[in-house]
């Protein structure tokens, strides 16, 4: 009986050890919800490794638990967005039991390859990069506002497709927004006091958390916003106080489509929601509110392609949406407003507004002691203004005319591939290559094996190869001088190593010298 006993207790021990969580088995959660924001080029610190993570797990435990991290503030009950930085409850719970055990490293050379990144979000070489003359901030005393007006030495018209604003200096640079001066009649405006940006129109800007703008470029769909010939783009930089003499060097880095494109539907960047008649005494809450138009209702339908609603730090909710007759369309909620993560949020469906409807927009602001971001201590009487103590009620948009059909449109789909924002384009050395070759995949979604095949009318090198959905090379299953005609490879679900990849989504991309297609895989069972 004793012999039983002891066997049985040695079979429950061993049984633990070996169903231990270890950092192998949390690694490509940490890959997938943590590392487009926590590496050596973004925001610090790193989760790529093991070593990196290990001193931060406090931190995130209770960043976890709380629901402050991962950063992502719309309400996804109420409207939905494309790249959602969230993280599935069982891969919450997978994480915080690793933590609670002692976040064990087991084998770390189990574990997956970690993501590549690099200090841009936008993979390959801009058409157009913009960078301002290295500026030393003079806000010493207050809040510095400077606009730099930088030509773009362009020679033709051409229509943005992309573009990302990039900070010079991160920890001072608090907003950036791009505006496009089609005149060229603009200057500098060191000042520190340059509020209003001039210029025709809007590009869109930068904040912190902000991804950047890439508009569909497909058949389907193509849009757009033109630069004419010879203008100029103005940067207007906001510098919190205390910042002075530290420099910066921010950049904006646009992407054109081709010469001769048609078919691109212009973009429009506006704000229609503002209150600029806020007024916030001390230690109350309170609620204001922002319609467009002031009467009446759009005299024509659009299409909403993404949301930016923006406050300062007594803002803690808000909510935009779109209504006639007790009818209303969600544009987006923000239960837990967080300033140091905000940007463009884009819609998964490009959402319809029609004709007649109003633009709504509600925030509640807390001059509290019971707001831990509230910036003055003992809260002092707010009013709306640029400085980061004073408050804003600034709801922007970028929306098309509307044309039928619009609303089914998925943005996921249409993005999911695109170059510039598929880390393993960056992984390609050579020339820009055209996606003009003929490939396919079957079965696809697959369970053991899945044929890649392609046709070539030229011979030439072929070098086939598959990712993982984040930019890490999962194999390579081909790299050789082909003939012309049809070709086919196999992939077993393996990677180099001959190990087993895990089920989910991968990417194929088969290239030659001046061609190459890709494509998504999807592996169901590996088993």
């Amino acid at each position: 009986m004793k012999k039983l006993l002891l066997s049985s207790v040695l079979l429950l021990t061993l049984t633990s050890l070996v169903a231990q969580t270890t950092y192998p088995d949390v690694a490509p959660i940490f890959f997938s919800r943590c590392t487009s924001c926590h590496h050596e080029d973004s925001h610090a610190p790193s989760f790529l490794t093991y070593s990196g993570i290990l001193p931060h797990i406090t931190t995130m435990d209770a960043y976890l638990t709380s629901g402050y991290m991962p950063p992502w503030s719309p309400d996804t009950t109420y409207s939905r967005f494309s790249h959602e930085r969230t993280i599935a409850p069982a891969e919450k719970a997978a994480i915080l039991n690793w933590i609670a055990n002692g976040a064990p490293a087991g084998d770390t050379t189990l574990a997956p390859p970690a993501p590549m990144y690099s200090h841009y979000q936008l993979n390959g070489t801009p058409d157009l990069e913009l960078t301002i003359p290295t500026f030393a901030s003079n806000a010493a005393t207050d809040d510095s506002y400077v606009c730099f007006s930088l030509p773009s030495g362009l020679t033709q018209d051409r229509i943005v497709q992309a573009f990302e604003i990039v900070a010079g200096n991160s920890e001072i640079v608090h907003h950036v927004l791009a505006n496009v001066d089609t005149l060229a009649t603009t200057t500098n405006d060191l000042s520190g006091a340059c509020y209003s940006i001039t210029g025709d129109y809007s590009l869109g800007g930068f904040a912190p958390g902000a991804a950047p703008t890439v508009f569909p470029s497909t058949g389907q769909l193509k849009m757009g916003i033109t630069i004419k010939a010879g203008s100029k783009i103005i940067l207007q930089i906001h510098y919190p106080m205390g910042t002075a003499g530290q420099l910066d060097s921010t950049k904006i880095r646009l992407f054109f489509y081709p010469l001769g494109t048609t078919g691109v539907r212009p973009v429009y960047v506006t704000t229609p929601l503002q209150n600029w008649a806020l007024n916030i005494p001390p230690n109350t809450v309170k609620t204001f509110h922002a319609v467009y138009p002031s009467s009446g209702g759009l005299t024509y339908p659009i299409s909403m392609f993404a949301a930016f609603p923006h406050a300062h730090k007594l803002g803690t909710t808000m909510v935009n949406y779109a209504f006639m007759a007790g009818d209303t369309i969600p544009l987006i909620r923000i239960n837990q407003w967080d300033f140091q993560w905000q940007g463009y949020y884009t819609y998964r469906n490009l959402t319809k507004v029609p004709t007649g409807y109003t633009l709504k927009g509600t925030h509640v602001y807390d001059n509290t002691v019971n707001n831990p971001n509230n910036p003055t201590s003992p809260p002092a009487q707010v009013y709306a203004g640029t400085s980061t103590t004073d408050e804003m009620f600034f709801d922007s948009f970028q929306w098309l005319l509307y044309q039928t059909g619009d609303e089914l449109i998925n943005m996921d789909s249409l993005l999911s591939l695109d170059p510039l924002l598929n880390p393993t384009v960056g992984i390609t050395e050579g020339p820009v290559l055209n996606n003009d070759l003929n490939t396919y995949a079957f079965p696809n979604p697959f369970n053991h094996n899945v044929t890649i095949g392609y046709m070539l009318d030229v011979p030439g090198n072929v070098s086939i190869d598959v990712y993982t959905v984040y930019g890490t090379r999962v194999r390579s299953l081909q790299n050789e001088m082909t003939a012309t005609g049809a070709h086919e490879v196999v992939w077993d679900g393996k990677n180099d190593s001959g190990s087993q990849v895990a089920a989910g989504s991968y990417i194929y991309i088969v290239r030659t010298p001046v061609r190459q297609n890709d494509g998504k895989l999807t592996l169901i069972s590996g088993k």
